[in-house]
């Protein structure tokens, strides 16, 4: 499960007005829900795993909406907000077979910084004494990247090694960030044993610049 980079019907496209934007895309959040509800019904999955999902489906209708109605300022800002909600959908629908967490400031998910470059941690691990390594989100793609101001994660000497708990640190480049920005990005994670890759997650963060 993936997404990245939609917009809603061009509706941004036919408003300048921020507020009708956000209730467009609040709308639109919940609507899109049913879609990644509905692929957790078929999965039949067990059913602490069901409510694992859903409840990740939820919670990010309930985070992502909140932040829509409070944190942007622009229609370019609601779209990142958006987008990384539905992001998140995707990557709860698809479920997180091994530990992944990502932290900005000791905080996961939503999460808020200063202006500059910011120090993100990024800590694994495997099921059953296996692996993991830094992936990429597609081909090309080490990390997926969305923002509001000119933000990127330094791809200079990152590690390409294997880890038995991996324990990293990456530098998000937000020094011509202003308050109000939102940046929103995807670490994605890769299970190894024996040198081949079982599994790969992502885990999406955004960062309300203030």
């Amino acid at each position: 499960m993936d997404y990245d980079g939609m917009r809603v019907d061009d509706a941004s496209l036919r408003t300048n007005n921020v507020n009708d934007y956000r209730v467009t895309c609040i709308d639109f959040i919940k609507d899109i829900a049913n879609d990644y509800f509905a692929w957790v019904d078929y999965y039949q999955l067990p059913e602490e795993e069901d409510k694992k999902r859903r409840a990740g489906i939820n919670t990010t209708i309930e985070r992502t909406n909140e932040w829509i109605a409070k944190v942007p300022q622009t229609i370019k800002a609601v779209d990142v907000v958006m987008n990384d909600g539905i992001q998140k959908m995707a990557e709860s629908t698809a479920g997180k077979p091994f530990q992944i967490g990502v932290f900005v400031n000791g905080t996961s998910s939503y999460t808020k910084a200063k202006p500059g470059i910011i120090n993100v941690n990024v800590k694994a691990s495997g099921r059953e004494g296996r692996k993991t390594k830094l992936g990429f989100h597609f081909k090309n793609d080490r990390f997926r990247i969305e923002s509001t101001c000119d933000a990127y994660l330094d791809e200079t000497n990152l590690p390409n090694q294997e880890f038995e708990l991996m324990d990293i640190d990456l530098k998000l480049h937000a020094e011509k960030a202003k308050q109000r920005d939102v940046i929103s990005f995807t670490v994605t994670i890769s299970e190894i044993d024996n040198d081949v890759e079982l599994d790969r997650r992502g885990l999406t963060t955004i960062i309300h610049v203030v």
